[in-house]
């Protein structure tokens, strides 16, 4: 499961320092977050992270770091709940220096049992009526075209 997070100020041109914390609360009624991963020069766990999380959480982030996106390996249903990126950039100008912050939240809901999209559903049957569409359409195509030149040998026979 990709949590992702675009945060795409930032340029090739312009020096830039990013610092990405994710946090993850699991209910409602505890306001208490919980650093899981962290981005900091390179991806890794905190220190004080819990072993539950451990070995589960991938970086799917951009070399670039416009995309700073992390995956769940073998989601659980304990792993529904709000999760908090919260991206610092660090700007270095040659007369001053500017830093921002961005905070985006995901609400992650894990169900038991899979539901189909209809959008999906809607795609693949549009799928299908193209693919008959464009099979009929190169038929008549193929019909045409050998009636063309069926019709230019007789033409070419007759007048010789």
């Amino acid at each position: 499961m990709k949590l992702t997070c675009i945060y795409c100020m930032k340029r090739e041109e312009i020096s830039a320092e990013t610092k990405v914390d994710w946090f993850y609360n699991g209910s409602a009624s505890d306001y208490r977050k919980k650093l899981i991963y962290q981005y900091d020069g390179e991806p890794h766990y905190p220190d004080d992270s819990e072993a539950y999380w451990k070995g589960r959480l991938t970086w799917n982030g951009s070399k670039d770091l416009q995309d700073i996106s992390i995956s769940i390996v073998n989601v659980a249903a304990n792993d529904t709940g709000t999760y908090e990126c919260e991206v610092s950039r660090f700007f270095k100008f040659d007369s001053f220096e500017h830093s921002t912050t961005r905070k985006i939240k995901i609400e992650l809901k894990v169900k038991m049992k899979a539901t189909q999209d209809i959008t999906a559903l809607y795609s693949e049957i549009m799928m299908y009526v193209l693919l008959v569409f464009l099979t009929f359409w190169l038929l008549v195509e193929m019909i045409y075209c050998y009636r063309k030149i069926s019709k230019s040998e007789e033409l070419a026979q007759d007048t010789a």
